[in-house]
């Protein structure tokens, strides 16, 4: 039977933690019981040698009790003496039976058994033969044999403590060397646990993260499948049903943009066909008052339609329809023509023109590249203060075009940096020109350098303004060509 995967995150993080742990518990429990047993086994030798040392120093005493009060008895012959010798005797054989009880040696048994029998014939020897016979001195001897059967059995019991002491450090050490092995196959274990759950969790939050970042970026083109706990992709399934309804809005939107520019065109042209016949004098001549307003109604018309142009265009790149229309151009006629396209607005508030372009050819789209250098030039324009200069230059740099646009005005803030490129966004600095812009320029710059392979970047320290560096090759290359 197939085992089952936890369905939840939760249940998936309870798991990790109990196979985690397990081992680390059972190598725990071990170790506990080990020192658990060392300490009984330590506690029980500590018991028995302490009272076989007791017992034997206890007999050895009694044995000299008992030997001093034969000895009286049979230099006096006193019937008391013999009575206390009774008492002793019994005193010294409860002492042998404890010491038999607790001794495990066969050896030392046999000695405290040959002591009993020694005792007992003393004993017998004392109540039947008369204290002066030669007998009794001959049995009295039976003392040395018992002092050398006590000695022995005391070194019995040293041996077999100092045996248990070696014993146990053996059991200590081979204890310690199973938990050194048991840590060592527990550490790579566990550790290959944590990395496999860490995987099994970190790659569905890895999904999550990615997607909410593409969302965040408006990269909506991908669909979104988070694997994983179910609860995991149900919110997986939640993220695409919030990228679809996303990407619908988008589609509404490029498509209002697109019905409004094509509505606004038609108008537009027509104002600006008839400001030029004022201008042109076709319809009569014009005083200079009335030449200076059709100017400006000329400068606002071209003004509106490069606005109408750059939502054109930005709706097009974001419904992946617009196309290059690459072909070989050169550099400095093109951005001349666009930086006096703006001079009429520029020299109204004195704001002049500073430009060193290189002369070089580059292939590239007429159209877009125009697009690029007026966007540039009209947000220069607009955060310029009057009285003050704009930055132009354009440079080769190896196999790519560098073209910059900076000016004196109150630069991008920290907070408005990672924004500034976003369609629609308009930042906190106040805006010098006549005329507030619509948030879409920069973002169509991006997309047309974008489109040409190449990267659009602000550049700060060197001015006091704004400074856009755009980077482009210089032949198209093949993926975006």
């Amino acid at each position: 039977m197939r085992p089952t995967r936890p369905r939840t995150l939760t249940g998936l993080l309870i798991l990790g933690f109990a196979l985690v742990a397990l081992p680390l518990i059972i190598a725990v429990v071990r170790a506990a019981f080990a020192m658990n047993q060392l300490a009984r086994e330590s506690e029980t030798l500590v018991q028995v040698g302490v009272e076989a040392t007791r017992l034997s120093q206890s007999v050895l005493e009694q044995l000299r009790d008992l030997e001093r009060g034969a000895r009286l008895y049979q230099v006096l012959g006193n019937p008391d003496l013999l009575s206390l010798y009774e008492s002793n005797q019994k005193t010294f054989l409860a002492e042998l039976s404890r010491l038999e009880f607790i001794t495990p040696d066969a050896a030392s048994l046999k000695q405290l058994s040959s002591m009993r029998s020694d005792s007992l014939a003393i004993e017998g020897a004392l109540n039947a033969l008369s204290p002066d016979s030669a007998a009794l001195t001959e049995a009295l001897t039976g003392f040395e044999r018992l002092r050398e059967s006590a000695n022995a059995v005391a070194q019995s019991s040293r041996l077999y403590i100092s045996s248990g002491l070696g014993n146990l450090r053996e059991e200590s050490s081979r204890a310690r060397q199973t938990l050194a092995w048991q840590t060592a196959a527990l550490v790579p274990g566990t550790l290959g646990l944590i990395g496999l759950f860490v995987f099994l969790v970190a790659k569905p939050l890895r999904q999550i993260d990615r997607v909410i970042r593409d969302l965040g970026k408006g990269a909506l083109s991908r669909e979104i499948r988070v694997a994983g706990p179910a609860d995991l992709q149900a919110l997986g399934e939640q993220l695409e049903w919030l990228r679809n309804r996303l990407l619908e809005l988008a589609h509404e939107r490029n498509r209002f943009l697109r019905h409004m520019s094509h509505e606004l065109k038609t108008p537009l042209a027509n104002i600006r066909e008839g400001t030029d016949l004022l201008i042109d004098g076709s319809v009569g001549a014009l005083s200079d008052g009335q030449r200076e307003v059709a100017e400006i109604l000329r400068g606002s018309g071209l003004r509106l339609q490069q606005d109408i142009e750059n939502l054109l265009s930005y709706s097009a790149w974001q419904s992946r329809t617009a196309t290059l229309e690459l072909a070989d151009l050169q550099l400095k006629p093109l951005v001349l023509s666009v930086i006096q396209q703006h001079q009429l607005s520029l020299a109204a508030r004195q704001v002049k023109v500073k430009y060193r372009i290189e002369e070089l050819n580059l292939t590239a789209d007429r159209h877009k590249m125009r697009m690029v250098m007026d966007n540039l030039m009209s947000n220069a324009a607009k955060f310029a203060p009057p009285d003050s200069r704009i930055y132009v230059r354009g440079r080769r740099e190896g196999k790519f075009l560098i073209l910059e646009v900076a000016d004196c005005g109150p630069g991008i803030s920290d907070s408005d940096e990672m924004r500034v490129f976003d369609a629609f966004y308009q930042g906190e600095a106040p805006q010098g020109g006549p005329v507030k812009g619509t948030g879409i320029g920069l973002s169509v710059v991006q997309e047309c350098v974008h489109a040409h392979g190449g990267t659009v970047e602000i550049v700060t320290g060197e001015f006091p303004g704004a400074h856009f560096r755009v980077r482009l090759p210089l032949q198209p290359v093949p993926d975006h060509a």
